[in-house]
């Protein structure tokens, strides 16, 4: 009886040292937890769509990257605007260095 006891608890000991060393299989990548709500919408960006952003919560404040990938686009966008208006104006945009 002792003897069936000790081969299961090496089988378990075993069987825990496979998986802790990554031959069992590994586990899905996790899908990014990132609120729907914190990117800006295709197309041409209204106030709306700035007030209806909320984003993530992270462990110190808010997702860097989704944070900044917003502010991206809106860069964008101010340039482009800020281009129309210059060119409606006759006059020229400054090229960025």
């Amino acid at each position: 009886m002792s003897i069936v006891l000790l081969l299961v608890l090496l089988a378990v000991i075993a069987a825990i040292a496979v998986v802790a060393a990554g031959r069992g299989g590994s586990l899905p990548d996790a899908d990014p937890d990132r609120s729907s709500r914190g990117v800006l919408p295709s197309g041409q960006v209204d106030r709306a769509a700035v007030d209806g952003l909320r984003f993530t919560l992270a462990f110190r404040g808010y997702r860097m990257g989704e944070v900044d990938d917003v502010l991206d686009r809106l860069l964008d966008e101010l340039d482009q605007r800020d281009r129309r208006i210059a060119e409606l104006e006759g006059r020229t945009w400054p090229s960025s260095s």
